[in-house]
């Protein structure tokens, strides 16, 4: 069988794909830190860039890096330090409010299931005692665990501290270093492909980046609507909850679900005493059913337009299918991949309607 050069060329690509995509989920493990640190670096290249255009050359690039990544990590400290204080705070009033709870759904349910036939019994001692057990507010023995659990998984352990300070280490040189590297990969491309190349990077670049530009602020507005909304219930639980639907929404229906979940379960706890579980579903309801009418009809549309083309489900299905290959690795690597994807998607479709062999 014979193969046109046209078709050797695409076997040949289709060949260093596979094999590409082997050595990846070889690495995995040891490639984890530097596809972080570079998945980093590409979002924050532009503001580094930005902080050394404004400096006109009198700003070294090396002090605009040190200022973006202080930056980067202050905000993920910010984040670690407003949701971790207040679970630690709330955790032994949802612990005295577990047991209510469980007694009134018991009350609420047997004589209503009673009513068909149906013999409802919860051993309410039983699930007291596992659930007091793991929401229990002496945090030293919570302490002593986590530090038998590190002896017993030091190379885990080790493996977690190592990323933490590679990737700091790796995203300062690929910050220092991006524009070379982009570079030296462009060197190689062959000469009479540059033009297609080059026109097909800047496509999947800007339909990347106005994607993650436009989340990012959906995250932000939803991260403040949903901790305002379940604040004026009076959920004390309301600001950690908040900042955590507005940023999972990042993974759509998956993120706002979680929120969902969390809100409602909070709610329950809290106002089952008090007002009855009615509040908590009422909350519930109004907050998040609003926050989707926002988010769905006002805020992705406005935001993140219709031309980036990433439908949710592309999203889900590439975040599911790379972390199925790939694993964690996979998942960093979804939505850059998915804009690739995409626009070489959209130009075979434009090339197929452009042919004789659709227009026959």
């Amino acid at each position: 069988m014979q193969f046109s050069p046209t078709q050797k060329r695409a076997l040949a690509w289709a060949l260093i794909a596979t094999c590409a995509i082997f050595v990846l989920w070889l690495l995995a493990p040891v490639l984890t830190p530097f596809v972080v640190a570079a998945v980093l670096a590409y979002a924050l290249t532009p503001l580094v860039d930005r902080l050394d255009a404004l400096g006109a050359g009198r700003l070294p690039r090396v002090l605009a890096v040190i200022l973006v990544e202080l930056l980067f990590v202050l905000v993920v400290l910010g984040i670690a330090l407003l949701i971790v204080p207040i679970l630690a705070k709330e955790l032994p009033q949802m612990r005295e409010q577990l047991p209510l709870l469980l007694d009134r759904i018991t009350a609420s349910l047997r004589p209503f299931l009673a009513q068909y036939g149906i013999n409802f019994a919860l051993d309410v001692a039983t699930v007291k005692a596992f659930a007091l057990k793991y929401l229990t507010a002496n945090f030293e023995d919570a302490f002593g665990s986590a530090m038998t659990s590190l002896k017993l998984g030091g190379s885990v352990a080790l493996a977690v501290f190592s990323n933490l300070v590679l990737i700091p280490v790796a995203l300062f040189y690929l910050l220092m270093d991006w524009h070379r590297f982009v570079a030296r990969l462009l060197e190689l491309v062959p000469l009479h492909l540059r033009a297609r190349h080059d026109s097909f990077t800047a496509e999947a670049d800007a339909v990347l980046g106005q994607y993650l530009r436009g989340q990012l602020l959906v995250m932000a507005v939803l991260s403040v609507y949903y901790s305002v909304g379940l604040s004026l219930f009076g959920l004390d639980l309301a600001l950690p909850i908040g900042v955590f639907t507005g940023l999972a929404v990042f993974v759509p229906y998956v993120g706002f679900g979680l929120g969902l979940i969390l809100a409602l379960l909070a709610g329950l706890l809290e106002f089952t005493a008090t007002a009855g579980p009615a509040k908590a579903v009422l909350m519930v309801a109004v907050v998040y059913g609003a926050g989707q009418v926002i988010e769905g009809f006002f805020l992705t549309p406005r935001l993140v337009g219709q031309r980036v083309g990433l439908h949710p489900l592309a999203v889900i299905f590439a975040l599911l299918a790379f972390g199925q290959l790939l694993g964690f690795v996979g998942v960093l690597i979804a939505l850059p991949a998915s804009a690739v994807l995409l626009v070489a998607v959209r130009r075979a479709r434009a090339g197929y309607l452009a042919s004789k062999l659709y227009q026959r």
